[in-house]
Parts: C-alpha cells; sequence; structure tokens
C-alpha cells in the first residue's frame, strides 16, 4: 500500500476511535478535572456529540506587538486558545461571539467556512484565524490527537524559524545585533532594512521617500555589514523598505543581489491588488521576492499571484491570512506551482505552537517567522510544553492533543495591557457582524398578513 494511504488510514482509525471511545464517555459540567486533563492524554472528560460552545473570552499582554488572546469555552470544561494579530484588536474575534455560541465546536470546518465572510485584507479582521487555532486546540483535545493530526500527516519532526532583527542606527550595530541572533541558535535570519536609515545622509533620499543610487550604496553598507558578522552563506531576508514604486523596487532588488538574500519582502502594499507590480519586479532581478502577510485566503489573496507565477516565495500571516484550515490550502496550491512558503508571525507561544503543527505538515516551507528574541519572558508565558520552545533554531512538533500547551497564569497576568483576565464578555452576546439573519432581529411593530397592527414576528 502506498506511504500517503497508509498515513491516510492511520489518520482516520486514530480520530474515528478516538471520537467513538468519547462518544461513550459522560459529559461533565465541572472544569477543573476537565481542564487538567488536556495536557495530557485522551481527555476523558468530553463527550464529543455533545459539545457545545458556551462564551468566548479574552486577555491582552503587552509586548513589542501586543498578543491578545482569546478563550473558546465549552460546557465540559475542555477549551481553546487563539490569538488575534499580534498589536491587532481582540474584538475582531469578539464580535464573533454570538455566532460561536450553541454550535459544536467540533464542526469547525463548517463554522470557518460560515464566519468566512468576517474576514479580508490587512490585518484588519484577524479574529476568524484566532477562532480558527483555538477551535483546532479544542478538536485535538477532544479526539486526543496533536493538531497536525487533523491537517495532515506530519513530514518533519522539527520546523526552521527565522529570527527577525530590528533596525539599527548604523552598519555596525545592525550587524552585530543580528550575529547576536546567530549566536543564539538561530539558522535563518532577517533585518529591518528602512529606508529612513539613511534618511540624513546627503543625497540620500528622493523627495518621496526613495533611496536615491547614493542611498542604495548606504543602505547596502547594513547588508556587507550582517554579511561580515554572520557570514555569506546563512539564510539572511529584508523587510521594511519603505513606500516604494515597483521601479523603485527593481532598483532595490538589483542593488541587494550581490549580498545572496533569502528574500526582499514586501516592496510595494496590496498584493492581491497588485500582483502584477510584482511579477515585474520578479521578472527583473535575481534577489527572491517574498509578499502576502496582508493577504487574506486563497482565493481573494493569493490566487491571482501564484496563477500568474508573481512572486519566488508566498508569506501568508498565521492568522490575518486565514489561520490553520486557509494557510494550508494556500500552501498547497502554491507547492504545486513551485513557488514555496514562509509563514508570517509575530505572535506568542500560542501562535508558534499553532504554526507549527501547520508547518510540519507542508510540503513546501521555507521557515516560520520568530520575533520575540528581546524578549526573555516570551516562553514563559506558556506550561505544559516543551522547553526550550525553540532550541538550536528549531520547533519541535508537539505530539500531545491539541496545541500542547496551555498559558501560565501568573505570568501572563504581570503582562497584560489592560485590567481583567478572560472577564465575561456581556457586551458581546449580541452579534458584532453579520449578514442579514432574522433569530437576533426579534418582534417588530408592522401590520401582519391580516393587516392588524402588531409588535410581532411574521415570515
Amino acid at each position: 500500500m502506498p506511504k500517503s494511504d497508509l498515513n491516510r488510514r492511520n489518520f482516520f482509525s486514530a480520530t474515528a476511535g478516538a471520537g467513538a471511545v468519547a462518544s461513550l464517555l459522560k459529559a461533565t459540567e465541572g472544569t477543573g478535572e476537565a481542564q487538567s486533563a488536556q495536557s495530557s492524554g485522551f481527555n476523558r472528560n468530553s463527550a464529543p456529540s455533545d459539545l457545545k460552545i458556551t462564551d468566548v473570552r479574552a486577555c491582552t499582554v503587552a509586548t513589542y506587538y501586543d498578543y491578545p488572546i482569546i478563550r473558546i469555552d465549552t460546557n465540559q470544561g475542555v477549551y481553546g486558545l487563539g490569538e488575534v494579530f499580534s498589536a491587532g484588536v481582540k474584538g475582531s474575534a469578539l464580535m464573533l461571539k454570538a455566532h460561536l455560541v450553541g454550535r459544536n465546536p467540533l464542526e469547525y470546518g463548517d463554522i470557518l467556512r460560515e464566519l468566512r465572510w468576517s474576514a479580508g485584507h490587512n490585518f484588519w479582521n484577524s479574529g476568524l484565524g484566532a477562532i480558527d487555532l483555538a477551535l483546532h486546540d479544542i478538536a485535538g483535545k477532544v479526539y486526543g490527537v496533536p493538531v497536525w493530526k487533523l491537517v495532515g500527516p506530519k513530514l518533519r519532526d522539527k520546523v526552521l524559524i527565522y529570527c527577525d532583527t530590528t533596525g539599527a542606527d548604523n552598519p555596525k550595530l545592525m550587524g552585530e545585533r543580528v550575529a547576536k541572533r546567530q549566536a543564539m541558535g538561530f539558522k535563518f535570519l532577517k533585518m529591518d532594512l528602512y529606508t529612513s536609515l539613511v534618511k540624513d545622509k546627503p543625497g540620500a533620499v528622493f523627495p518621496t521617500g526613495a533611496a536615491t543610487q547614493k542611498g542604495l550604496e548606504y543602505l547596502c553598507e547594513f547588508i556587507a555589514a550582517v554579511r561580515d558578522n554572520i557570514g555569506k552563506n546563512t539564510p539572511l531576508a529584508a523587510d521594511h523598505f519603505g513606500n516604494l514604486t515597483v521601479k523603485d523596487s527593481i532598483r532595490y532588488a538589483k542593488a541587494f543581489e550581490p549580498y545572496n538574500l533569502a528574500w526582499a519582502e514586501d516592496f510595494i502594499p496590496y498584493c492581491w491588488i497588485n500582483w502584477r507590480g510584482f511579477k515585474e519586479i520578479k521578472e527583473n532581478t535575481t534577489t527572491p521576492i517574498c509578499t502576502g502577510e496582508q493577504a487574506f485566503g486563497l482565493e481573494e489573496g493569493f490566487r491571482d499571484m501564484l496563477d500568474n507565477n508573481a512572486v519566488d516565495i508566498i508569506h501568508p500571516d498565521f492568522v490575518a491570512s486565514g489561520g490553520i484550515r486557509e494557510i494550508k490550502r494556500i500552501h498547497d496550491y502554491a507547492a504545486v506551482r513551485g513557488i514555496q512558503t514562509a509563514i508570517h508571525n509575530p505572535g506568542s507561544p500560542i501562535a508558534i505552537m499553532a504554526m507549527t503543527h501547520l508547518a510540519c505538515t507542508m510540503s513546501n516551507l521555507v521557515a516560520l517567522e520568530f520575533h520575540a528574541a528581546d524578549m526573555p519572558w516570551w516562553q514563559d508565558l506558556a506550561k505544559g510544553c516543551a522547553k526550550p520552545i525553540i532550541s538550536d533554531g528549531y520547533v519541535k512538533v508537539p505530539d500531545t492533543p491539541g496545541l500542547g500547551l496551555e498559558l501560565n497564569d501568573e505570568v501572563v497576568k504581570e503582562h497584560l495591557r489592560f485590567p481583567g483576565y478572560f472577564e465575561p464578555t456581556p457586551e458581546w452576546d449580541m452579534p458584532g457582524t453579520s449578514n442579514f439573519q432574522r433569530r437576533w432581529a426579534g418582534p417588530w411593530p408592522h401590520y401582519d398578513e391580516e393587516g392588524k397592527w402588531c409588535n410581532c414576528v411574521t415570515e
């Protein structure tokens, strides 16, 4: 039997078996015993057919990029953790609460399909992706399997991380900062190369904000300094160039060619509209071109880029692009066309672990982003997972149920942006967004079908 068939059979037998056993077990309303069972094997306090979502709550961790974390609760004490886009607003997930309460979270495919219309480009509505992560967490816990088994066969036991580095004022300092990442064990690095770094150099920047040829020479001094510190062959990407046109971007990309970048990221905005611009840039340089972190959905954000071979690497965001299910669709579509995928992820340990489950199933993966190397307490936000979370530049793929981690309540509470820790959210009991649905409307004053005045509901 082909290996792929064996993998599928193993998956279905594992999940079907877990579901069959769980359906014979008595549901409990308590939370203590059920929650303690979530991180250690099969959750014996879950009856999948009777599982219902009861609440959606949130808190926000204060960081360089804030982490708006959500929790979906159920009637059986099993809960799921998710995360809105970093520096985003938790309301984009909470506004979906009324569409979730009362639903069986194991029907996550149907739920996410219905909620898809709430999402969009530009990080605005990443609540759908946060819901996706939390529903997968619940499903894995209930069935007693790691999330990757709900997504596809595991193709690797550990996932390569690329570590971002924010800008520095001069080339020497930039080289030293990136080299410190390498010394921490990271094997794939990225640098922020703002054009504003050279704005005070005479004749370096046009009034439009783009670098002149002289300015590009100055910017390349930053890349050269990094290369001097980390070596010529260590994967190095670059990002944050500023407000550029297609022609500006071609000049930048060609100037970067001697430095063997892994990619140059997001030269121009709105890739779902401007894919022709990206295609022109790609066709005029050997520097690999990467984009996609602000695009949502395969059909809405990525298909035109991929069908037209407009980029070398796509870069979907962990929730802004739609979450686990949607990014898997995007990756698979890209892989058939020979285009690689890197995952944009400036999030918390929840985000890293969720994307590790996804990334281990991706055949054409480059790397997964990490953006918190300067936060020594970052991994302390989580418990129940292997530590260090990132070791020698990789994250080990968990085999524990769900996402494979829980929040360390004490540490999270030390770093809250706003008071309150997963407080009730009655203000979101009514939908914050919706297409037209009668079930929330209630009666209204009008003449009924018999011409009588009433405050009633008529079909």
